[in-house]
């Protein structure tokens, strides 16, 4: 390994404290591979080498984890990571639009880094909030119901040095190493800022509660208020 002395000094401490979090060591791998993200600013080939040494496993075993999991990265990433959702519903509503705007102004295509190295721009799979589509994530926090115009301004806010908030959680957006060490179990001091949830993910919740609705229970226990018995209807 070639991180230099302190920088190992500091990371073996960091090590302790993860790995001290489970029964058996080689469950730390995950926390480990992002804490020494939160290092490198990606999986370098110091960062296999050291999760294999401190978890006694394999560079193989380290790797074909680190290959599995698309938040680790191969190779140096972006300060900040633009994952556009184009999935279906983002998909329809602008996502595919944002990507190819994106994509043009940043001079990079999916999974790739700008020269500067601020942003790696990446197409993704879905980011689980169809309700405020078509949505940005970056550094996997969310910016919703965003347009093509509205993605090249929070790029532009970025490379200012302006802080930029995301639509829900933290107060402030982290940068790519910062997260990481969030991601590997360390606080940052941005817990419970922000909401959590908005009006769209709520709404299903609200018309349960004002309609009396609850949730079925086993199959045969008389407890499905959901599904009111119709006359008639044999049970």
């Amino acid at each position: 390994m070639t991180y230099a002395p302190e920088t190992l000094t500091a990371l073996r401490a960091d090590a302790d404290q993860v790995v001290a979090r489970y029964p058996s060591p080689r469950s730390a791998l995950l926390p480990l591979l992002h804490l020494c993200q939160s290092v490198d600013g990606y999986i370098s080939p110091d960062a296999i080498a050291f999760c294999a040494d401190r978890l006694e496993l394999t560079a193989a075993e380290v790797s074909a984890v680190a290959t599995f999991y698309s938040q680790f990265k191969r190779q140096p990433n972006g300060q900040y990571t633009l994952g556009v959702c184009i999935t279906s519903l983002c998909g329809l509503l602008g996502g595919d639009a944002i990507f190819a705007k994106l994509s043009e102004y940043l001079a990079v295509g999916n999974d790739q880094t700008t020269a500067d190295g601020m942003f790696t721009l990446e197409r993704v799979e879905c980011n689980a909030a169809c309700d405020y589509a078509p949505v940005l994530m970056i550094n996997w926090e969310f910016f919703d119901n965003q347009t093509p115009a509205s993605a090249v301004g929070l790029v532009e806010d970025l490379r200012a040095g302006k802080s930029v908030r995301p639509t829900r959680g933290p107060d402030k957006l982290g940068t790519f190493k910062e997260i990481s060490r969030v991601l590997a179990g360390f606080e940052d001091g941005h817990a419970n800022e922000g909401p959590a949830a908005g009006a769209p993910s709520l709404a299903g919740l609200e018309l349960a509660a004002r309609e009396g609705w609850s949730a079925p229970g086993p199959i045969g226990d008389g407890s499905d208020s959901s599904h009111p018995q119709e006359a008639g209807d044999p049970k």
